[in-house]
């Protein structure tokens, strides 16, 4: 018979058998019981990293060199530069007046209004020396005007002389395009100064002819007058309003028409008084919103002295000021300009080619300095600057950012000096 184990050694080899099982068993336990704490560390985590300050997204521009332009805009309107107002020398009667606004005139040749004389009573010596003495200031007025136009005409052929050496020194480059542009421009206005003589000239002679007209309606008595006044047209243009259309009575000096050329216009401009100390003549204007296609060039000829008071819109006073505007580009013929037409002008302050700027939406005031945000690798860097002009959309940089850096625009409540920032993508 063979030997049988012992039972001591089957019980070794059972348990023996038994401990791989067991350790394979309470392995799988044992992971069971970590995942909560797993889960828990990252929830924790997770909650920790949301909370973590992220970067701010904002918007960045560069710091540019380049041309600069300041302009002021208002609105204006259109006016003759030359009307007359046609009134009787002398007592009469009126006749109807026949002609309505719109009607051409010739000038010396279209009858304005005709005036039937009253009977003529003693020429008293005060009535004679002032009827003279209208003569001789008339005449005087008269000479003046003369020598106007001849100082006007003799300063046209001098600018219109140095505009032909200028004409001729361009094609070789020996001048700058601004150089040869202000002879053009000296043209344009000496011209415009020289029709303007001429017509106060026109007006002149015929104020002297008035004049002589009065004193020749003083007759002696007894001796009637029956050949009625014509009142010629002193201009060429048109009439543009009629104030006295029915026959009836009049006295010397009263208001019958209003005539003049439409076709002669400038704007007007009311400027507040703090913008108008920085407008010059010369200045150029650009002509908005009045019909057209497209916008008109113009010219500042004169800023006047004296302002008004004004009431807005919002009941608040202002002090304005006049601003006269010369058009430099005809009117279109399809698209004509009349009297009093509501006009916007923009009319330019300052003027730099090259000049450091800054886009004015990354500025923002700090008690009495101009502040900005400067985009540095991922950090918003705040920066005192130094800021001249200011056209709404860039603005003159004279100290404290220099070409190239990066602003921040429109920077938003949570940015703070040193705080962590990230630039948008362009077109974000």
């Amino acid at each position: 018979m063979k030997p049988q184990p012992a039972a001591s050694d089957q019980n070794v080899r059972a348990a023996g058998a038994s401990q791989p099982q067991r350790a394979r068993s309470r392995k799988p336990g044992a992971w069971r019981k970590a995942i909560p704490y797993v889960i828990g560390g990252a929830l924790l985590a997770a909650i920790v990293f949301g909370l973590l300050p992220k970067p701010l997204e904002v918007d960045v521009e560069a710091v540019t060199s380049g041309p600069l332009t300041v302009t002021v805009l208002e609105e204006g309107k259109t006016r003759i530069r030359h009307r007359y107002v046609i009134s009787p020398p002398v007592a009469g009667y009126l006749n109807r007046v026949m002609l309505r606004p719109g009607a051409p005139i010739e000038e010396g040749k279209t009858v304005l209004a005709t005036i039937q004389p009253q009977p003529a009573g003693f020429l008293d010596p005060r009535v004679q020396a002032q009827a003279e003495a209208g003569v001789k200031a008339a005449e005087a007025t008269k000479m003046q005007r003369e020598s106007q136009v001849e100082r006007a005409r003799s300063a046209l052929d001098l600018a219109q002389k140095e505009f032909t050496r200028a004409n001729g020194l361009k094609g070789s480059g020996a001048i700058s395009g601004r150089e040869f542009d202000s002879a053009q421009n000296q043209v344009d206005v000496l011209t415009r100064e020289l029709h303007s003589a001429e017509f106060g000239l026109k007006v002149g002679n015929y104020e002297y002819d008035q004049a002589r007209a009065a004193l020749v309606q003083f007759q002696a008595p007894g001796i009637p007058n029956t050949e009625p006044y014509k009142v010629l047209a002193p201009v060429n243009g048109y009439i543009l309003n009629v104030n006295e259309e029915s026959a009836r009575m009049l006295t010397p000096g009263t208001q019958i028409m209003e005539v003049g050329d439409p076709t002669d216009l400038e704007a007007e401009i009311e400027l507040l008084s703090s913008d108008a100390v920085a407008v010059k003549p010369g200045a150029e204007v650009s002509i908005e919103q009045w019909g057209g296609d497209a916008p008109l060039r113009g010219k500042v000829t004169m800023v006047e002295p004296g302002g008004y008071t004004k009431v807005s819109a919002l009941g608040v006073e202002e002090q304005r000021v006049k601003v006269r505007v010369d058009f430099v580009d005809p009117i279109p013929a399809d698209h004509p300009l009349g009297d009093r037409y509501r006009v916007e002008a923009r009319i330019v302050t300052w003027h730099g080619d090259k000049v450091l700027q800054v886009p004015t939406g990354a500025l923002f005031r700090r008690g009495g300095d101009w502040m900005t945000f400067v985009f540095d690798h991922g950090r918003a860097r705040l920066k005192k600057v130094e800021i001249l002009h200011n056209n709404g959309t860039s603005a003159e940089v004279r100290g404290g950012l220099t070409q190239g850096e990066r602003v921040i625009l429109h920077p938003p409540d949570g940015v703070s000096d040193g705080g962590s920032v990230n630039a948008k993508a362009p077109g974000r």
